[in-house]
C-alpha cells in the first residue's frame, strides 16, 4: 500500500507552516507536504522546522495562481504516493488596510487568487482524493455569511441548490461589480476579502454535496475560520498565535476514518465548535 500524504498550501509561514508542525507533532501517518511559491522560502521554512522542532516535512512547490504549478503537484503525488490523503488550502492573500489600490484592482485579484485558484487546485486534486481522504479550506469569521449585506446575494449564496457554476458566477458577478461601482448598490459590500472568503465557504458546502454522491469512501469537507491571528497577513495584530489558528485545522485534517460523529461539510470556529454558517449576527469571536 502507497504511504499516506497530507499536503497544506501557503505553508512556509504562519497558519499554513504551524499547521504542517501540528499535523507532524500530532503524528499523522504519513507524509506532510510543505508548499511554497518560492523554493528558498520554502527551503528556509524547512530548515527551520527541522533546528526548532526537530521535524522534517517534505517539500513541493506550488503557486495555486498557477495551473501548470498545481499540474506538477499533482503528478508528483500520483508518481510518488498514488493518490491524496489531506488537502488543507491555507494559500490566499489579502489588500492591507491602508492600499492604495483601486477597490476593482482588489476585487479581480483577490477573488482570483483567494477562489478561483483554490478551486482549480480542488478541481485538479480531487481525483485524486483517496477514501477517507480530509480536505480542509481555511476560511474566515469574514467567511461568514453576514458579511454579505446584500439578502438576496445572500439567499443565493446559500442556496443548497447552488451549484460550483453557479457559484463562480456569483464570484465573477462581484468583480464585475465592483469594476463599474455597483458592487454596494447590488449589496456585495465593500470588501473584497469578505466576498473571497464567502465563497470558500459556499465552494466547500457545494463539494461536500458533490462528494456524498461519490463512489469513494468517507470523503469529508470542511471549512475552518482560524481566529484572528497574529500573522504577516493580519500585520500582527491578531491575538491568537499561528498554533492556536493551526488547531482547528489540523483537527479536521486527522478526523478519524467512518465516525459518525465527524463535522462534515460544516463550518468550524476555531475553537472546534460547528457553527452556522448562515446564522446572523455572526457568532462572537
Amino acid at each position: 500500500m502507497s504511504p499516506r500524504v497530507a499536503v497544506v498550501t501557503g505553508s512556509n509561514k504562519g497558519i499554513g507552516y504551524a499547521i504542517v508542525r501540528q499535523l507532524l507533532q500530532r503524528n499523522f501517518d504519513g507524509d506532510v507536504i510543505l508548499c511554497s511559491r518560492d523554493a528558498n522560502r520554502g527551503a528556509e521554512a524547512l530548515a527551520k522546522m527541522k533546528a526548532d522542532h526537530n521535524l522534517e516535512p517534505k517539500f513541493h512547490t506550488l503557486d495555486i495562481d498557477d495551473v501548470t504549478s498545481i499540474e506538477n503537484l499533482k503528478k508528483f503525488l500520483v508518481d510518488t504516493y498514488g493518490g491524496l490523503d489531506v488537502l488543507v488550502n491555507n494559500a490566499g492573500i489579502a489588500f492591507k488596510g491602508n492600499s492604495t489600490a483601486p477597490f476593482s484592482e482588489q476585487a479581480e485579484v483577490t477573488i482570483r487568487t483567494n477562489y478561483f485558484s483554490t478551486l482549480n487546485v480542488c478541481n485538479i486534486l480531487f481525483p485524486i482524493l483517496r477514501d477517507h481522504a480530509r480536505v480542509v479550506q481555511l476560511s474566515s469569521s469574514c467567511g461568514h455569511l453576514s458579511k454579505i449585506p446584500g439578502k438576496e446575494i445572500r439567499a443565493k449564496l446559500s442556496d443548497p441548490t447552488l451549484t460550483m457554476d453557479g457559484l463562480s458566477a456569483l464570484m465573477s458577478d462581484f468583480v464585475a461589480s465592483a469594476k463599474d461601482g455597483s458592487a454596494k448598490e447590488k449589496g456585495w459590500g465593500e470588501s473584497s476579502y469578505n466576498a473571497s472568503k464567502v465563497g470558500v465557504s459556499a465552494m466547500g458546502f457545494i463539494q461536500q454535496r458533490a462528494l456524498d454522491k461519490d463512489a469513494r469512501k468517507d470523503l469529508i469537507v470542511n471549512m475552518v475560520h482560524p481566529g484572528y491571528v497574529d500573522t504577516d497577513m493580519t500585520s500582527h495584530k491578531g491575538p491568537l498565535t499561528p498554533d492556536q489558528g493551526a488547531d482547528a485545522a489540523t483537527y479536521l485534517a486527522m478526523l478519524p476514518a467512518n465516525d459518525d460523529s465527524n463535522p462534515k461539510g460544516q463550518y468550524v470556529w476555531y475553537d472546534r465548535k460547528v457553527t452556522a454558517w448562515n446564522s446572523k449576527p455572526i457568532p462572537l469571536m
